[in-house]
């Protein structure tokens, strides 16, 4: 089933022509770059965030951190600037692995107040070319990367400036398959946004949602047509889930990203947006009391 499930997330992103033909050229895979300043965090209860290691890359930019967790994890860490408890976000990346675009999602949640992790899943690789992002997403094995989604919601909810019953997530393309996916394994999460991600059908995973959704998704979008998305709503108003779900008239895949520059659509990504920042604001954000 793993391993049927990436078929179809690759299918969806191929099928919907997720390339950036203009974009800068980057090399197909990269490694994350060695930090100078490092410092141990409290030790966590669960198992999945033992020996949690976080480092400081620019000692000038000290909010701007990589964390290791998990069975191997690694992440890219924005805190904000103000103090006291924060709600916490987890951003999940497109299937190009953990790009430029990915941390600047990341930085904007840290800016508006969010303790904000996005996990590396792809372990240090990121490419712009779509043959590379299908083989690495592939190759990814589907059970690490809900233990590292995982692992990344216990390390977060073990932070002292964190509040953890405040902390959501929020993914794009793969990322937002994934997102779902978190909302179904997690039952602590309290909100998910899943911009044009793969769509969970089975009613046992649906009934294991507690997170309330969110969901942007495109009337073009081959991988995922309008169709599926409204039985995907009616699932969950059948099941009692709490989801806000839209569905953009000429738009398609990746339609949030400006580096998609034959499918990207400013309006729908303007509101799309707007739709987010309401939706987190009254989640998690609203109901953070600092005394």
């Amino acid at each position: 089933m793993r391993r049927i499930s990436l078929l179809l997330i690759a299918t969806v992103c191929a099928l919907a022509s997720c390339s950036r033909k203009s974009e800068a050229p980057a090399p197909a895979t990269t490694t994350t770059a060695t930090a100078t300043t490092t410092t141990q965090q409290p030790p966590v209860a669960d198992a999945t965030t033992t020996d949690v290691t976080v480092t400081i890359a620019d000692p000038k930019a000290p909010n701007v951190q990589t964390v290791d967790f998990g069975d191997g994890a690694r992440g890219y860490l924005v805190l904000p600037k103000t103090t006291g408890k924060h709600p916490a976000m987890i951003v999940v990346q497109e299937w190009w692995g953990m790009n430029e675009w990915v941390r600047e999602q990341a930085d904007r949640f840290a800016a508006n107040g969010y303790v904000t992790l996005a996990p590396d899943l792809y372990r240090g690789k990121v490419t712009n070319d779509p043959k590379v992002a299908h083989e690495l997403m592939r190759g990814m094995p589907e059970d690490r990367v809900n233990a590292d989604l995982k692992a990344a919601f216990t390390y977060l909810a073990s932070r002292d400036d964190v509040d953890p019953k405040l902390i959501g997530v929020i993914g794009w393309c793969m990322g937002g398959g994934y997102a779902l996916n978190l909302a179904t394994n997690e039952p602590r999460l309290a909100a998910a946004a899943v911009n044009y991600g793969m769509l969970v059908t089975d009613p046992n995973r649906l009934t294991k949602i507690h997170a309330q959704l969110l969901g942007n998704f495109g009337a073009e979008d081959r991988g995922i047509p309008p169709a599926d998305v409204k039985a995907f709503g009616a699932a969950l108003t059948k099941y009692g889930k709490l989801a806000d779900i839209k569905v953009y008239d000429g738009a398609g895949h990746a339609f949030m990203n400006p580096n998609n520059t034959e499918g990207y659509r400013p309006d729908a990504t303007k509101d799309a947006w707007a739709r987010i920042d309401r939706f987190f604001d009254r989640t998690l954000r609203d109901k953070i009391t600092n005394s």
